[in-house]
């Protein structure tokens, strides 16, 4: 059996990521559930959202994203992410993206028992078959159950739900997770969206585990990094990534990465987003499958074509803007 990992936060932090699957196992030799907010705050969401997506393109049985609350129009706009795709390409990239995180998943069942969100449960929640039947492509909205799943936080000081500080959602006391569990015959809820010292944290008496995957945050924090493993058994445990020097390789590899013309790269897009070409573009990338409706509407196979031109600039290739699949193809991590 391949290993499992879930993954916290790793906002724009490209080579933690890359330290990440350096210790699990690039896909496709283990799977990945990752917990959300792939982008603000760090310097390369562009490159951390682009091998994400091109790696659940090519390995979709292996590889999950679940969305956070940074993965909202409202959110990324202040964040960061809009003013890095506004500087490194243009407007319409970052409402691309918009339209992809919204179509984005907002839970995960592992083996009927362990349910994994990006920010805690809600007050609304009261069985999974609201979370199946939550309409995608959807904004988050500033209430209910979608924003609470994406918002929420444990507080061990109190009972029952509580006012969150942060303005929005509930925060929840370990009351809540143990009757949750109980009535869903789960054993733990696992999720992210907060900072924490080692990367992970127990609550409730070991029924909730939130996972930090960006060590040393943002530059400003001396927290770990942490991914959790799963077994056949279920039994969790957890790898910690220590705060470290951002590596000069990594910095040397990736400097000047997506420095294309926008004017450009448009046209391209423009060409290869055509639903025929979409299309052909997949199935000559996954051997000739046909792209399912969620794959079509919510990845964009523009998105693979950005990783295309990541890996040919890493390595020194010269890429033909009129030999894109190919290039992409060639690129992309095996």
């Amino acid at each position: 059996m391949d290993p499992n990992f879930s993954i916290g936060d790793i906002h724009g932090q490209y080579s933690d990521l890359l330290r990440l699957f350096e210790y699990g196992g690039f896909p496709p030799s283990a799977n990945y559930l990752f917990l959300g907010d792939y982008v603000d705050r760090g310097k390369q969401s562009l490159e951390t959202i682009c091998l994400l997506l091109a790696y659940k393109i090519k390995y979709p049985e292996n590889f999950f994203l679940l969305r956070g609350n940074h993965e909202s129009a409202s959110i990324n706009r202040i964040y960061g992410f809009y003013d890095e795709c506004k500087r490194r390409f243009n407007v319409k990239v970052w409402k691309t993206f918009t339209d992809c995180f919204n179509c984005l998943p907002v839970a995960a069942l592992i083996d009927d028992k362990i349910l994994c969100m990006h920010g805690g449960l809600s007050p609304d929640l009261t069985n999974l078959d609201q979370i199946r039947n939550l309409p995608r492509p959807t904004d988050v909205p500033d209430s209910g159950l979608l924003c609470d799943l994406l918002w929420s936080d444990p507080d061990k000081d109190i009972k029952g739900w509580g006012m969150n500080d942060r303005g929005v959602s509930y925060t929840f006391g370990p009351d809540k997770v143990a009757e949750f569990l109980m009535k869903n015959d789960m054993d733990l809820v696992c999720r992210a969206h907060q900072v924490v010292e080692d990367g992970y944290e127990f609550f409730a008496e070991r029924q909730l585990v939130t996972i930090f995957s960006a060590p040393n945050y943002c530059g400003e924090f001396d927290n770990a990094g942490a991914m959790m493993s799963v077994d056949e058994t279920l039994m969790c445990s957890f790898q910690i990534l220590k705060p470290t020097d951002k590596r000069a390789s990594f910095q040397a590899v990736f400097t000047g990465a997506f420095q294309i013309p926008s004017l450009e790269l448009t046209a391209v897009l423009e060409h290869w987003l055509r639903p025929e070409c979409t299309i052909a573009f997949f199935q000559k990338f996954s051997g000739g499958e046909s792209p399912n409706d969620w794959q079509t509407r919510a990845l964009e196979f523009w998105l693979l074509i950005f990783s295309g031109f990541l890996g040919a600039q890493a390595s020194g290739e010269v890429c033909d803007l009129t030999e894109l699949p190919a290039a992409v193809c060639r690129n992309v991590p095996k």
